[in-house]
C-alpha cells in the first residue's frame, strides 16, 4: 500500500469532494440536538450532492483561500481535509490570521489506517509555513481532534423560553425601533454587522465569502424549516445596531407547534438587545421560542422576571483552538493584568510577562516552571473561556508555585466570555 498526502490538482477536486460526509449524505454531527441549530432535529437532513452540485463546487474549491489537503493510496482519493483562511479576534482586540480546518473526512473502508493524522500533520505544517500561528475547527466529535493537538476555547448555549413566561424585571422604551426586513436588504446588513461585532468580541472569526449571500434568495431550506423572517433594530440616528433570523415553522405535533426559532441573533448595544428579544418572545400566535448558538453569558436571562424560564437545552463546545507556536501567540494577546509567570508546556519552559498594553514571551531553560500543561490545556485557556483552576481541579495542570494557578487565572480573564456566532 502506498500512501501519499499533497494537496489536489482541479482534475482531482471532485474526487477529493466525493469522500467527505456531507457530500455522500452522511452525517456531519453527532445525533444529539446541536446547540447551533434551533430546530427539532437531531441534524438538518443530508442529501447526496448530484453530479451537477459536484460539478458547482469543485469550481468554486480552488481558491486563494481554500487549502485541501488529500490522502491517496495506491494513487485514489481515499480521504482529505482542508484549511481555509480566516481571522480570529483575541483579547485585546487584535484580528489575527488563523487556519480554519473544514470539509475533513476518510472513506469508511480506509480508516484506522492513519491517514487524516497524516493529512492533518500536512494542513498544520501548511499554516506555520504562512505564518498562521493559531488553527482552529468546530469537531464534529469531541473525541477526535485532541489526539491533533485542538482543544475546545469557546462554548455555546440552545435554550428555550415559553412565552407565557417571558415577562421581563423592568418596562422599557425603545429610544429607537424594529423593522421586519427582506432577505436582500438582511444580505446587505450582516456583514456591515458583523464586522462591529467581530471587532469588540474575542474568539470570533471573520465570514468566509458569500456567508450571506444566500438571505437574499428567500424560499424553503433544506430541512423543511420555513422560510426566514429578518428583524432589525435601528438606533435613535436610523443606524442598524442589531439583527435577527427566525423561522416558524409548521408541525403536525402539538407539543412543537407555534414554536419560533431563532437562527442568527446579533446586537451591539443593551437597547438592541432588550428591544430585539422584546419582540421575538412576544411573537403573535406563538409559544415556544428557540435559540441557538447563544453566548455562555448570555444576559437575556438576568433581564427576565423569572430567570429559570430560560431552560438551557443544549451545551456544547464551538471553537476548538490549536496553538501552532506558543510564543507568538502568548505574546498576540493583552492580559487583565500586569504579572510574569514561568510556563512549562509540554516540556518547553517559557518565561510570560504580561500585561493589559500586550507581553513578551522568551524561552527559559533551566528556570524553575510555576505550572506545567500542555499545549492542549494552553489551547483552552488562550481566549480566556476555561479558567486555569479547572484544569487544576481536573489534574491536567500541575501548580509548582503556591497560588501560581490563580495569577494565571488572573491574567487570562475577561469580561465576556468568548464566543463566536460564524463558522467555517
Amino acid at each position: 500500500m502506498t500512501i501519499e498526502i499533497r494537496p489536489i490538482t482541479r482534475a482531482e477536486a471532485k474526487d477529493y469532494l466525493r469522500v467527505l460526509p456531507w457530500a455522500n449524505g452522511l452525517p456531519q454531527e453527532e445525533p444529539e440536538p446541536s446547540a447551533w441549530y434551533a430546530g427539532r432535529a437531531a441534524n438538518p437532513p443530508q442529501r447526496k450532492a448530484t453530479p451537477e452540485q459536484l460539478d458547482r463546487y469543485a469550481e468554486e474549491l480552488l481558491t486563494d483561500w481554500f487549502r485541501p489537503q488529500a490522502a491517496f493510496v495506491d494513487g485514489k482519493i481515499a480521504g482529505g481535509s482542508a484549511i481555509v483562511s480566516v481571522e480570529l479576534t483575541l483579547p485585546g482586540g487584535r484580528q489575527v490570521p488563523m487556519g480554519g480546518v473544514t470539509s475533513t473526512g476518510v472513506l469508511p473502508t480506509y480508516r484506522r489506517r492513519g491517514l487524516l493524522r497524516k493529512v492533518m500533520a500536512a494542513m498544520l505544517d501548511d499554516c506555520r509555513e504562512r505564518g498562521e500561528f493559531l488553527a482552529g475547527l468546530s469537531a464534529s466529535e469531541a473525541t477526535i481532534y485532541g489526539r491533533y493537538g485542538f482543544a475546545p476555547a469557546t462554548f455555546q448555549h440552545r435554550w428555550e423560553v415559553r412565552r407565557t413566561d417571558a415577562e421581563f424585571r423592568t418596562p422599557f422604551t425603545d429610544p429607537g425601533g424594529l423593522d421586519l426586513v427582506d432577505g436582500a436588504t438582511a444580505a446587505a446588513i450582516w456583514p456591515v454587522l458583523h464586522e462591529q461585532v467581530r471587532a469588540v468580541r474575542v474568539g470570533e472569526v471573520s465570514p468566509l465569502p458569500g456567508k450571506w449571500s444566500g438571505l437574499a434568495d428567500g424560499g424553503l431550506p433544506a430541512d423543511g424549516r420555513g422560510p426566514a423572517h429578518h428583524l432589525i433594530h435601528r438606533d435613535a440616528g436610523g443606524q442598524v445596531d442589531g439583527a435577527a433570523i427566525f423561522r416558524l415553522p409548521w408541525s403536525p405535533d402539538p407539543d412543537y407547534a407555534g414554536e419560533l426559532q431563532v437562527d442568527a441573533f446579533e446586537a451591539l448595544n443593551h437597547d438592541a438587545h432588550r428591544a430585539l428579544w422584546g419582540l421575538l418572545l412576544d411573537f403573535d400566535l406563538t409559544k415556544r421560542v428557540v435559540a441557538a448558538r447563544r453566548p455562555v453569558d448570555e444576559p437575556l436571562r438576568w433581564m427576565l422576571a423569572n430567570p429559570r424560564a430560560l431552560k438551557f437545552a443544549r451545551t456544547r463546545d464551538n471553537l476548538w483552538l490549536n496553538i501552532l507556536d506558543v510564543q507568538r501567540a502568548l505574546e498576540a494577546r493583552t492580559y487583565a493584568a500586569a504579572d510574569a509567570v514561568v510556563l512549562e508546556i509540554d516540556g518547553v519552559t517559557w518565561r510570560l510577562d504580561a500585561s493589559p498594553d500586550g507581553a513578551a514571551c522568551t524561552a527559559a531553560p533551566g528556570a524553575s516552571a510555576d505550572v506545567s500543561l500542555t499545549v492542549s490545556e494552553l489551547g483552552s485557556l488562550y481566549l480566556g473561556g476555561v479558567r486555569a483552576s479547572e484544569f487544576r481541579g481536573a489534574g491536567r495542570i500541575a501548580e509548582h508555585t503556591a497560588g501560581a494557578v490563580s495569577r494565571l487565572d488572573a491574567l487570562l480573564q475577561l469580561d465576556r466570555a468568548p464566543h463566536n456566532a460564524v463558522g467555517f
